[in-house]
Order: structure tokens, then C-alpha cells, then sequence
């Protein structure tokens, strides 16, 4: 540009090829790495090295999940060596016909003090096409889902056909005598937005793992076809919902039971 002419770039990334940090008294290699752990590797390269990496470049790679095949202790509120701060229970649904959109619902657990993620388990939906009521057949799938992990709070994303599902949702599972509490939440980011923004900053900083369940799931299908740019004939319902999951607040896991304690009686009295 003609206005530009004449001036030079300046270009000081936070830290320098050698690993020597550009203003170590404010920005120490330690809270540089915290910082790469909190944004991931494709927002740090742009922001802080001033490299930046096309968003059609960036793949989901299943080789980052870490697995586990712990279950969940919701008395220590412990999931193998982490602790369990928060959990997400999050639907983004679909009418499940054949080749259409699969409906998914996504368990997480989130250990919030070391930032890590678990994905805990996720329900594909699909129904007959001779199914006359398809939402509510997902419905009863789903508080089934809920009831065997005695959850019942749950997001559902009401864009497009999820509408009126909340109201199908309750008189589901009040004609089961279940209680549950629904967060409603309308997306309006694209959908390779939403998947870039929430799962490549955990997965790239080795934060995202997933139970060895999920393997029998369409989920790491997902993740190696999936592309910011989209491609035909590749699902990524998965995808979406644990995006939309990592996205919301959790609800809040303490553990219910604490060490045992140890009280002395007072046994000088006279009666």
C-alpha cells in the first residue's frame, strides 16, 4: 500500500527460537508455557510468535486424546489421579434418520484446577424412519442415558429442530417420575468455528482425554475426516456436541465424603 511505503516491520515474538522470553520480567518461560497450555499451540503461533497458521490447515489429530477406563468415584469426586471439579451433560440433537445427522449427547468431566478434560462417554441416536415420534424415542434414550449415571442436569441445544425439545424432554421424563433441569442454548458461531475454538486448544496441549468406550463410537472417525473447510459426506456430530460441551459451564462436583475422623469422648463424668 503507497501509505506504507518506506516503513519496516517490527516483529518480537514473546519468546525467541532459542527459547529466550522477549520481557522475562514480565513474561517467564513458566508463565509463557501457561499461557501456551491455556490457548493452544495454533493461538499461541499466531498471537505470541507471530506465526500465523491458516485455520484450513488445522487437523484434529486422535493421536492426541489420552485414554483411560477409569470410571468415576462421585464420593471422592476422583476420575483415576484427577480430581473432578465440574461436569457437562450436553445435547445437540438431530431428527437421527438415516443419512441424516446422528443426534449426540456428550458426558464431560472437567478437572478445572490443572485444566483437564474428560470425555466420559457420548450416545449416538438414530431412529426408524417408520418411527412416528423420533424426539421422543430420543428423549426416553437419553434419560435412560441420564438416569443410569444419575445425572439430571442437562444442555440442550435448540437451534433448528431442537426447539421444542425441552418441553418433549420434561413430559418425558415426567411421566417416568424423573427430575432433571434443562439449560437451554442457541448457537450462533459456525459450526467449524465452534469445533476449532473449544477441542484444539485441549487436544493440542495434551489436555483432552477420552474413556476407551468412546473408541467404539463414530467420534475418532470424526476427527480424522474432519477440516475447518468441511468436506463432503463426513459427519461431525460428535464433534459439534463436545464442542458445545467444553464451551458451558459445569455443573459443580465436590466430593461427598471426606476422610475419616477420629473424636475422643470425654469419659471423667460423675453420674
Amino acid at each position: 500500500m503507497p501509505f506504507l511505503s518506506g516503513y519496516k516491520v517490527l516483529k518480537i515474538p514473546i519468546v525467541s527460537a532459542d527459547g529466550t522470553p522477549a520481557w522475562p520480567q514480565l513474561f517467564p518461560l513458566s508463565r509463557i508455557e501457561q499461557i501456551r497450555e491455556i490457548v493452544g499451540h495454533r493461538h499461541f503461533s499466531s498471537q505470541m510468535l507471530l506465526e500465523f497458521i491458516p485455520p484450513q490447515r488445522t487437523r484434529l489429530d486422535p493421536g492426541g486424546l489420552i485414554f483411560y477406563d477409569d470410571e468415576i468415584d462421585m464420593h471422592m469426586a476422583r476420575l483415576g489421579g484427577h480430581s473432578i471439579t465440574g461436569c457437562v451433560l450436553y445435547w445437540d440433537p438431530s431428527s437421527g434418520r438415516r443419512n441424516r445427522d446422528s443426534s449426540a449427547c456428550v458426558l464431560l468431566y472437567r478437572d478445572d484446577q490443572t485444566r483437564h478434560i474428560f470425555i466420559h462417554d457420548i450416545l449416538y441416536m438414530t431412529v426408524s424412519d417408520t418411527e412416528q415420534y423420533p424426539l421422543s424415542n430420543q428423549c426416553d434414550q437419553v434419560l435412560e442415558f441420564m438416569s443410569r449415571r444419575n445425572l439430571h442436569n442437562i444442555v440442550i441445544e435448540t437451534n433448528g429442530i431442537g426447539g421444542g425439545l425441552p418441553d418433549i424432554m420434561r413430559n418425558c421424563a415426567m411421566s417416568r417420575g424423573f427430575s432433571i433441569r434443562i439449560t437451554k442454548i442457541q448457537n450462533s458461531k459456525s459450526k467449524s468455528d465452534r469445533i476449532l475454538s473449544a477441542i484444539e486448544p485441549v487436544l493440542s496441549t495434551g489436555r483432552l482425554h477420552a474413556h476407551m468406550r468412546i473408541r467404539q463410537t463414530p467420534f475418532l472417525s470424526e476427527m480424522l475426516g474432519w477440516s475447518p473447510i468441511g468436506v463432503s459426506g463426513i459427519h461431525d456430530d460428535g464433534l459439534d456436541a463436545v464442542a458445545g460441551a467444553i464451551a458451558q459451564p459445569p455443573t459443580v462436583i465436590r466430593p461427598t465424603s471426606g476422610g475419616n475422623r477420629t473424636f475422643s469422648a470425654n469419659t471423667e463424668f460423675t453420674v
